[in-house]
């Protein structure tokens, strides 16, 4: 019977032939304390990949097809970034209540992963970034520099082809710290002149800043790109005399890589706005220098939707917004005046901060030939916060609440990207300014005084 048994084995090890690939990793364990009954894993490039369901008893299992490099899991509450190839089967053991303390990885990977589960905590014991940017160069450094090398000594034991990819990261990632110093120690210094030294080690001029394939493997290594392209525009634009805009289209144009030059220009492309004054003049150079014909189309539709709010165009409208005093009220009854249109919210700390400047400014005008309305953009869920916020601050003008809050037409017709956002608005119903000038801003009453309101 034995005989028989390993011949039929052997017959099976004959016809299977090559073992075959696999194109997935396993990924499992248990969550102790959990916040959530799911995880989300994202890739790299912060893309879902999948929700994986967890048990009521904490467990999960699942696997991830084509799972080679960096992920991240969240439970909707915090996250965490981890390690897969295809073939790993790889256990994780949690307590949401710690969460990064508590990480532990066994399985294959788990070397790997308890490396990056570590990272996290060396990074955080180095302190918070007000207490890292807050020291002075020197103590800054020597702290980096022993951060640095003690996350090296971690990668000695680890998968080589890992280690090898690891340790350039870490000094992506050294340096893009690095970057951030000047204008951060600044702030929490409250010491607008401060300077690095000389001998201050970041130093770009031998690092080669057209590396594509680091480009798409290394976020530290495209945020020291963007580091170099905004500093080196700013400082042509100074030297040349000539606008921030201009320098920079000057820089990307002269870019050797294709891949880097396309993701500058997508950045720069988010300064087309209604806002910027310098947007055609920013649109035309990037469609002449772009070979990103998906963000060309993007962008020629952005545009167009520019030229829509200029001054002396007619208005986008709202129609039946309700009025905290009672009924509704649409653009159209606020003819014959000027209008004048702050789009706020009740969660919105700038847009509290303008109240009282906008008080002063309705009281200056009250008997003028001129409207002030506030629109909160506030979900339908906070109507009752929105009603007692204007009777608690006693808000003045005329109150209305947006029919659909961001997705408000009206919102949307403006592309408004961000509150508090001001608007003007002539007696004709055209537009003055789609992005007029804050209250607080002294530039409102000069427009003010120059429209002769």
């Amino acid at each position: 019977m034995k005989k028989l048994i390993f011949g039929i084995a052997a017959i099976a090890l004959v016809s299977c032939g090559k073992e075959k690939t696999v194109n997935y990793a396993l990924f499992k364990g248990n969550i102790k304390n959990q916040n959530s009954k799911e995880l989300s894993i994202l890739n790299d490039k912060n893309e879902l990949v999948k929700t994986i369901k967890v048990s009521d008893d904490g467990s999960f299992t699942d696997t991830i097809f084509n799972a080679n490099g960096h992920h991240r899991f969240s439970d909707g509450k915090e996250s965490s970034s981890f390690y897969l190839k295809d073939g790993y089967d790889l256990s994780l053991q949690m307590d949401a209540k710690e969460f990064d303390e508590s990480i532990v990885y066994s399985g294959e990977g788990n070397d790997i992963n308890n490396f990056l589960a570590q990272k996290y905590l060396i990074k955080e014991r180095a302190g918070s970034m007000e207490e890292l940017y807050s020291l002075d160069e020197a103590a800054y450094i020597a702290k980096m520099e022993g951060v640095n090398k003690e996350l090296e000594k971690g990668l000695e034991k680890l998968d080589s082809d890992f280690a090898k990819d690891e340790k350039v990261n870490l000094n992506y990632e050294y340096l893009s710290h690095l970057t951030n110093y000047q204008p951060a120690h600044r702030y929490f210094s409250k010491n607008n002149e401060f300077k690095v030294s000389d001998t201050f080690p970041l130093n770009l001029d031998k690092l080669d800043l057209s590396n594509e394939e680091h480009f798409k493997k290394y976020n530290s290594y495209k945020s020291i790109v963007h580091y170099h392209f905004s500093k080196t525009a700013r400082e042509n634009a100074k030297n040349k005399n000539i606008s921030y805009e201009d320098a920079a289209i000057e820089f990307i144009g002269a870019h050797k890589s294709e891949v880097i030059k396309n993701n500058l220009i997508e950045g720069m492309a988010f300064q087309v706005t209604s806002s910027n004054p310098k947007s055609e003049l920013l649109y035309n150079a990037i469609m002449k220098i772009s070979s990103d014909e998906a963000l060309k189309e993007r962008l020629t539709k952005q545009f167009e939707a520019i030229q829509k709010l200029a001054a002396g165009k007619v208005s986008p409208t709202f129609v039946n917004y309700e009025n905290n005093a009672g009924g509704t009220t649409s653009l159209a009854d606020l003819k014959g005046k000027y209008v004048y249109i702050d789009l706020w919210a009740t969660w919105c700390k700038p847009c509290k901060a303008e109240i009282p400047f906008l008080k002063k400014v309705e009281e200056k005008y009250s008997d003028k030939n001129i409207e002030f309305v506030s629109i909160s953009i506030d979900a339908k869920a906070d109507h009752d916060t929105w009603k007692k916020m204007i009777k608690d601050k006693e808000l003045g003008g005329i109150q209305l609440m947006a029919d659909n809050d961001w997705k408000s037409k009206f919102v949307l017709d403006y592309q408004v990207q961000g509150i508090p956002h001001f608007i003007l608005i002539d007696p004709e119903g055209n537009i003055v300014k789609s992005y007029a000038p804050r209250p607080s801003d002294k530039k409102l009453i000069e427009l003010f005084d120059e429209l002769k309101i």
